[in-house]
């Protein structure tokens, strides 16, 4: 839907130092060549024993200042993850609370998988202009994958995981950009996709069996393919996709050929293609892949990371637009218009 005088005021970044090549993890075992060669990855962010909540942390603070707001001016905190943020039962958001935002205000997590930041851009906007009083909001995500229960070069089927931390904060009042038009749909069809045939109880981190959905995927093609619900499902999420751009193209009165540029997920290069840029009839050229490529696919941060990364290097300017889009599991798949009405003020 149209988000009407809802804006961006500051972006935050936090991507560890440390890069791990594909030629090191293909020397090393860890990741098959002939994966490497098919999907032209090439590194991934590494965060070593840095906690994500800490990663959280410095990005939203590099959002706040760069926004120019206190922390005593926002009214809500959302907090999106895709894995572990630390001890079971303890909230990350809380982290946030204590050492940067304060008590209060609403703080929550958002556990929408890798369209987090897609589910908070929506949730925050409805709860801004619900209430005339509330003026801006702190979305926040961030994930360290080297756990022993993740594997982050056999993750998924044509990605890696890198670990890395986003923050955005939105306001009623004009920012550098503005949020055009997001949209979220889910194809339950496709519900299993992303479960196989695990059991739901007790849950799998619990008895310490390892997550993959490389491995889920496959058993759902396996055991349901044959049956041919598969098929239908898959078809289903490309519809989807599909419809979201439609949809938001639409409600951001815009067509694909007026978007400057699309960041989707930090996928391999040909599923960025074929899922994403296919569906718009655009050249790779104006897609974020040979960024996202270099870090591997940051949970639900990639789009903003990516957002932060046009921005910072000159490739977004006033009058541009870029066009976010996502697919996470459920399956859910997300879009959002972002246009530049401004040059950031910390640039």
């Amino acid at each position: 839907m149209q988000r009407a005088d809802t804006y961006i005021s500051g972006v935050g970044a936090f991507v560890p130092r440390t890069v791990v090549t594909v030629e090191k993890a293909v020397a090393k075992g860890w990741y098959p060549a002939e994966e490497a060669e098919l999907h032209n990855l090439a590194s991934a962010a590494v965060a070593g024993d840095l906690p994500a909540p800490e990663m959280a942390l410095h990005a939203a603070r590099s959002a706040l200042k760069r926004s120019g707001r206190a922390p005593g001016d926002l009214d809500l905190l959302l907090y999106a993850s895709t894995w572990h943020q630390g001890p079971d039962g303890w909230p990350p958001h809380a982290y946030l609370q204590r050492q940067l935002v304060g008590g209060d205000l609403l703080a929550t997590e958002i556990r929408q998988g890798c369209n987090g930041m897609f589910a908070a851009l929506e949730l925050a906007s409805g709860y801004l202009h619900s209430t005339p009083s509330r003026q801006a909001a702190l979305l926040v995500s961030a994930d360290n994958y080297g756990t022993p229960l993740m594997d982050r070069w056999r993750m998924g089927p044509g990605y890696i995981g890198g670990d890395a931390a986003a923050a955005l904060v939105l306001s009623k009042e004009p920012g550098f950009a503005r949020l055009a038009s997001v949209r979220t749909t889910t194809v339950t069809e496709a519900e299993e996709l992303h479960r196989g045939s695990e059991p739901l109880f007790p849950p799998g981190v619990t008895v310490g069996r390892k997550m993959s959905f490389a491995a889920r995927n496959e058993q759902f093609r396996r055991q349901v393919m044959p049956k041919g619900e598969a098929t239908a499902a898959l078809f289903g999420i490309q519809r989807a996709m599909v419809e979201v751009v439609e949809n938001v193209l639409a409600d951001s009165g815009v067509e694909a050929r007026d978007v400057t540029r699309v960041a989707f997920m930090n996928y391999s290069e040909e599923i960025v293609e074929q899922r994403c840029m296919a569906v718009l009839d655009l050249p790779m050229s104006r897609s974020t892949w040979e960024y996202g490529r270099t870090i591997g696919h940051c949970g639900a941060s990639d789009q903003v990371l990516s957002l932060d990364r046009l921005l910072t290097t000159g490739q977004l300017g006033p009058g541009d637009r870029l066009l976010m889009l996502g697919t996470g599991p459920g399956v859910t798949v997300c879009g959002a218009v972002i246009e530049i009405v401004d040059t950031p003020p910390w640039l």
